[in-house]
């Protein structure tokens, strides 16, 4: 079993503005990580099922997205064998009760209000970068698989 480098993160953002704060306040925050990022649920859906694509170590994921909603994504996402364990934080501007009950009904890892203060964003990103890929030790896979 080969170790990458560096650890990866999906990041899934139809906002072009937004996407590039989160990649600028990725750079800042001191975090190793390659970041990748796709702008659709079913660009997403379809890159978190590539059996050949490696599967990321964090998933960023917006819920108000075209073509399938992020709670969506996260319904199928968790239905997969492959990959449904990882980490996803649903990152949003939504704080409808009913998107935040859903998207732990769906398996959620976290759920964070996007802040539109973007030092306040900056923040998030990275105590959201140190813990996911620094600190949290992920589940061990299992033999066999």
């Amino acid at each position: 079993m080969t170790q990458k480098s560096q650890p990866l993160v999906l990041l899934v953002e139809d906002n072009p503005d937004d996407a590039l704060l989160a990649l600028r306040a990725f750079r800042q925050c001191g975090v190793a990580a390659e970041v990748e990022v796709v702008t659709d649920g079913a660009a997403a859906l379809a890159r978190l099922s590539d059996q050949a694509a490696p599967t990321p170590d964090l998933v960023l994921l917006d819920i108000k997205l075209p073509l399938l909603s992020g709670l969506e994504v996260l319904r199928r996402l968790r239905a997969l064998g492959r990959g449904a364990g990882a980490p996803v934080v649903v990152l949003t501007t939504s704080c409808e009760e009913h998107d935040v009950a859903e998207a732990y009904l769906l398996g959620a890892s976290s759920y964070l209000r996007k802040p539109v203060d973007y030092q306040q964003f900056s923040e998030i990103v990275r105590d959201l970068m140190h813990y996911w890929l620094e600190l949290n030790i992920p589940p061990l896979p299992r033999s066999g698989t």
